[in-house]
């Protein structure tokens, strides 16, 4: 299978640089860091890709029972690190795309060398001394109403995801997104995102790790980023200034700045 097409692969930037992993959360593709892949251009290789589901990937590659887990999505990032021949990679993920990265990073620990986490969350449902924002009632009827209506689900859910409603654009965009993605492979990856548990995978972390979280997040509340941070040891904690659950759109400045920065003291 020729993995660079099944995943729409793009690969950018300076060839010399070390190179960075950009990876998109649920109902997104890689359109969704057009805002990063410029501040990181000049000084790195930067790789862009869709999920099998997502964006212009192959949907002839689509299997429910591989991407019924986070393990599925994370093998398809190993395949891609694998075909590209990456070594000491940055793997940057947005939301779910952080656990994706987790595993990953385990799964390969010679492709992977540190791990941006933009908005993570390992649990979204609440748990006895865990807060991930959601009751499991929540998550039942958040997904019996994706599942039984997607695209209104999406024009209901996509502003308030996004936040910023003094900026309807963003959530315009983002509702967009989750339309032009395929109603059945969405539900799919909705199940597997909002019903898994990654939190115990923090514990395999070995690398550096940075944490970026916002001032307010629906999606990933900030008591997830700072359980997150007490997780992995030696991680990086940095709230931006920013709300909602993707500051890569809504403060891409902000964003990029702190990814640099991380970026420019890895060895």
């Amino acid at each position: 299978m020729d993995i660079e097409r099944r995943n729409n692969v793009t690969v950018t930037g300076n060839p010399q640089g070390r190179t960075v992993v950009l990876a998109h959360g649920f109902g997104c593709d890689q359109n969704m860091w057009r805002l990063t892949v410029p501040a990181l251009a000049d000084e790195y290789r930067v790789v862009t890709f869709d999920y099998v589901g997502s964006g212009r990937s192959d949907p002839s590659a689509f299997s429910e029972d591989r991407y019924a887990t986070l393990d599925g999505y994370a093998r398809d990032v190993v395949e891609v690190c694998d075909a590209l021949d990456l070594h000491d990679a940055v793997f940057v993920g947005h939301s779910v795309s952080a656990m994706i990265g987790v595993l990953a990073a385990d799964l390969a620990p010679r492709r992977v060398g540190a791990l941006v986490m933009v908005a993570p969350s390992p649990r979204y449902i609440d748990d006895e001394g865990y807060r991930g924002g959601f009751t499991a009632e929540d998550i039942d009827e958040l997904l019996a109403s994706l599942e039984s209506n997607y695209l209104g689900w999406s024009a209901a859910m996509a502003p308030v995801i996004m936040g910023n409603a003094d900026r309807p654009e963003l959530g315009e965009e983002l509702t967009n997104s989750f339309c032009a993605t395929d109603p059945d492979m969405a539900r799919v990856f909705a199940r597997t995102t909002f019903l898994s548990d990654a939190r115990d995978d923090l514990k395999t972390v070995r690398v550096p790790t940075l944490i970026l979280e916002c001032t307010q997040d629906v999606i990933a509340p900030r008591e997830v980023g700072a359980f997150v941070h007490a997780a992995i040891p030696g991680s990086t904690l940095v709230t931006l200034d920013a709300t909602g659950h993707c500051p890569h759109l809504s403060a891409p400045e902000a964003t990029n700045e702190a990814i640099t920065a991380f970026l420019a003291g890895l060895r």
